[in-house]
């Protein structure tokens, strides 16, 4: 017997997303969503996989335990899917290692509404780093050419910045705001100006942009960059035209403004 509609089911309704919303998490029709949680249809293997992934579950998991089902044998006796997950994860806190969740880009679209939410962060994958101080850490999958050379694709592990004075001139952070959602920049601060941050890309090709303090919703400090073996920028000769003919047009407005 497949649970793979009922589970389906559940695990949306943790999250509090709509059919629609779901869909949109998918890449899929809403229909389709309704005909799975029906079980007038069975998702195919890949979008099996995605779910699994967006969810941190296996596929046995997800096809053949009722997650919703309680009074499992052993010590977690009467706990839901989801407080056993928050169970296990106490369970590694006594480790020495933090413990930090990954949030992939997959995941970065629901991040904002459920960053605060215990049950989205206990669905996170998480991993350990032996070099971390104790402190909050998170990681996140940066997508694009922005922050060049650190390369698409990238895991910027960031620790947490509970105060705006902490935040270092020019240092690289990740941005959680209400507008951007996840970005990763480089912040210039101003000190005329407490109510404006400046978010500069490496690549200077973007241009730099302000947000509003108010409209912050985290800042984490970024202490480790992790990306695959022999991953390269992407640079191309049309890019690097750019850029020069960015930094020409830069020095020729800096000189103009001088004289």
């Amino acid at each position: 017997m497949s649970y793979a509609g009922k589970n389906l089911k559940y695990i949306r309704k943790q999250r509090e997303w709509t059919q629609e919303e779901m869909a949109n998490q998918l890449q899929i029709k809403r229909s389709l969503v309704g005909a799975y949680e029906e079980e007038r249809a069975e998702p195919r293997l890949e979008v099996q996989e995605a779910i699994c992934a967006l969810f941190n579950i296996s596929l046995e998991e997800f096809l053949f335990q009722d997650l919703s089902e309680k009074g499992n044998a052993g010590s977690n006796t009467g706990s839901s899917y989801l407080d056993r997950r928050r169970s296990m994860k106490m369970d590694k806190s006594s480790s020495a290692a933090p413990i930090v969740p990954f949030v992939p880009v997959k995941a970065a679209a629901g991040y904002l509404a459920g960053y605060a939410d215990p049950e989205f962060l206990d669905e996170l994958n998480t991993f350990t780093l032996p070099m971390l101080a104790p402190g909050d850490y998170r990681a996140f999958e940066i997508i694009g050419d922005s922050m060049l050379p650190t390369p698409s694709g990238s895991v910027i592990v960031g620790e947490k910045v509970d105060s705006f004075k902490d935040v270092k001139n020019s240092n690289t952070y990740i941005v959680v705001s209400n507008a951007d959602g996840v970005v990763y920049k480089r912040i210039i601060t101003n000190d005329d100006n407490k109510d404006k941050l400046t978010l500069l890309s490496d690549n200077p090709l973007y241009e730099p942009y302000q947000v509003n303090s108010q409209d912050i919703v985290e800042i984490w400090k970024a202490v480790y960059i992790i990306h695959k073996a022999g991953a390269q920028p992407l640079w191309n000769v049309d890019q690097l035209a750019g850029v020069v003919n960015s930094l020409q047009d830069k020095i020729s407005n800096l000189k103009r403004t001088m004289n």
